[in-house]
């Protein structure tokens, strides 16, 4: 039972921290590549900058779908209650 528990939490410190990991280099890649589009051709900038937040949306989206899978496997775990159920029987 302390196996089953101690790696859900390693896996669920994977996930978040690998999310947090690849939000983090989207963000930098994304504000970079706007600032380049922008300084090239300034006019373009507000359209730019929309599809910019859009992306930036998505981004986080993903994160957050990663965070509540992290959740649910830190306060739902589906593996502890087959075990209960096993050794029940």
């Amino acid at each position: 039972m302390e196996t089953i528990l101690a790696f859900t939490v390693l896996g669920v410190l994977l996930v978040l921290g690998m999310g947090a990991l690849g939000t983090a280099i989207g963000f930098g890649l994304l504000g970079g590549r706007f600032l380049e589009g922008a300084a090239r051709q300034p006019e373009l900038a507000p359209m730019l900058q929309i599809k910019m937040f859009l992306v930036a949306g998505l981004l986080d989206a993903v994160t957050m779908i990663g965070i509540g899978i992290g959740m649910w496997f830190t306060f739902a775990n589906p593996y502890t209650a087959a075990l209960q159920a096993a050794g029940a029987h």
